[in-house]
């Protein structure tokens, strides 16, 4: 996605600082703020930029302000054994809930080969890539998935039902960056459509469709039409069963059973932040598993098959105009290399909320930001 013009460019460490200090500022303890800060900075020197600071204000500033998610985490591991664990968040810090849960599944890999923990009344914890890579540091396989609020109808339906509901996977390689598919069951999500609505830009036709199957493509319009249940994202494949949507409606049916059905917990419209027309927790669901590759064969000899693999699909014919394959990972990789010296470039609309939160929290002393809107 092209940066918009207008945009800013703050260094990461200095957004990084600010994000941990406006968490800690609504009631955040520390050691949380800093998980939190760094799960979105890291979603924006990666380039995921529909997950990064453009929703520290909207998604989890406005929702600890307005009561709907507590500001401090109450971690309870439920139900335990050697290589799983059941926990339940109590609707606190989505970050901090999953990075121990990842955290907890990897250590029981060491152990046992692999691990897995299952989450209940969570909260959105922001890139799911940002838990696989835990146990990629690790040298183990890393899978991780959530449930999200209702957006998405199943194949021929016209109603939210399921959420964008991201199946991610991250893996060990001898490149300088690791295998990562962090990716929605849908064919976009909420996060993108708020980022084409703050940048002005019109979404492509066949990302969504409104209750009458007429696609729809200016994204402040589809932002009220989802809330209104009257619009609809379309599942990986998209409308209908002619182009494969039946697989990605399947494989977002599997993440919505491995976040809810394991640890009791909420699933479809029972996610949707309200109940009898008044807001509450959104009680979110995620899955955790760590696999331990030193358990099925070397580390050294995973790296080599893997590192051939993708290099030989990177080194494959390509089709007439294209510049490049690329595998997984890559491109985050590369826009890193990018952004490393520049830093995240801050559009508009993101620029007022920073400095709203400023005020409001009283950092407008500390941080001068070089905004002019």
């Amino acid at each position: 996605m092209k940066i918009e013009k207008g945009s800013v460019w703050i260094k990461f460490k200095t957004m990084e600082n600010f994000i941990r200090d406006v968490f800690i500022a609504i009631g955040v303890p520390g050691k949380e703020a800093e998980v939190c800060a760094d799960v979105l900075i890291t979603a924006d020197k990666l380039g995921i930029d529909s997950h990064g600071v453009s929703r520290l204000k909207t998604i989890y500033y406005d929702r600890i302000k307005n009561g709907i998610q507590k500001p401090k985490t109450e971690f309870e591991i439920v139900k335990d054994s050697p290589a799983t664990a059941t926990i339940d968040g109590h609707n606190g810090m989505g970050h901090y809930i999953a990075k121990r849960a990842m955290e907890i599944a990897i250590k029981k890999a060491k152990k046992c080969g692999m691990g897995m923990t299952a989450v209940r009344n969570s909260t959105h914890y922001g890139i799911a890539g940002y838990y696989a890579l835990l146990a990629v540091k690790n040298n183990m396989i890393g899978i991780t998935g959530t449930n999200a609020r209702p957006s998405v109808a199943p194949t021929f339906g016209a109603e939210n039902m399921l959420g964008t509901n991201p199946l991610t996977f991250g893996m060990p390689t001898n490149e300088k960056f690791p295998f990562l598919l962090d990716c929605a069951t849908s064919i976009t999500q909420r996060g993108k459509i708020e980022v084409y609505a703050k940048t002005g830009e019109k979404c492509p036709k066949g990302w969504v469709v409104d209750h009458d199957g007429r696609a729809m493509s200016d994204p402040e319009k589809i932002l009220k039409y989802l809330i209104k249940g009257i619009a609809f994202f379309a599942p990986l494949g998209g409308i209908g069963e002619k182009s494969g949507g039946y697989k990605g409606y399947g494989y977002s049916t599997v993440v919505e059973i491995l976040s809810a059905a394991l640890q009791d917990g909420s699933y479809l419209k029972m996610l949707s932040g309200y109940k009898n027309g008044k807001r509450i927790p959104y009680n979110l669901g995620h899955f955790f598993i760590a696999i331990n590759i030193e358990s099925f064969t070397s580390v050294k000899n995973f790296k080599r098959t893997i590192t051939d693999i993708l290099r030989k699909l990177r080194n494959s014919k390509k089709v007439k105009g294209a510049r490049k394959i690329y595998t997984a990972g890559e491109k985050e990789y590369l826009t890193y290399l990018e952004r490393k010296n520049k830093g995240v470039p801050v559009n508009k609309t993101t620029q007022r909320e920073i400095l709203i939160m400023a005020r409001e929290t009283g950092l407008d002393k500390n941080y001068k930001f070089n905004f002019r809107i």
